[in-house]
This record gives C-alpha cells, sequence and structure tokens, in this order.
C-alpha cells in the first residue's frame, strides 16, 4: 500500500467493507466514546411495533 495511504502505528486493526466495486477500510475504533460523544440516539418509536415474546419456562 502507498505510504501516504498507511494508517497510523496507532490504527491496529480495520473494517473491512465493499461499496459497489470498491473496497473501503475504515480504522476500528479502540472504544466507543467516539459513538456517544457525537450524540446519535434511537428514535421515540424505535422497536415500537416488536411483539414481546412470554418468558419461557425451563428446568435446569
Amino acid at each position: 500500500m502507498p505510504l501516504e495511504y498507511r494508517f497510523p502505528e496507532s490504527v491496529r486493526e480495520v473494517f473491512i467493507r465493499r461499496d459497489g466495486e470498491s473496497v473501503v477500510l475504515t480504522p476500528r475504533p479502540s472504544d466507543w466514546s467516539g459513538f456517544f460523544a457525537s450524540g446519535m440516539k434511537a428514535s421515540t418509536d424505535f422497536m415500537a411495533d416488536i411483539e414481546r415474546m412470554p418468558i419461557q419456562e425451563r428446568s435446569f
């Protein structure tokens, strides 16, 4: 890989995905702090239409 496209040495793992005919590499975050700091939240109706299944009785 050309030097100008390499990740810094601090990046130990990457995610690999296909976007059409392209292959995209993105650094794998070392923690979730960036995600939580982004302010992304689920909508108020998230999973509102999900049917709750009854609790299954089990013997151990």
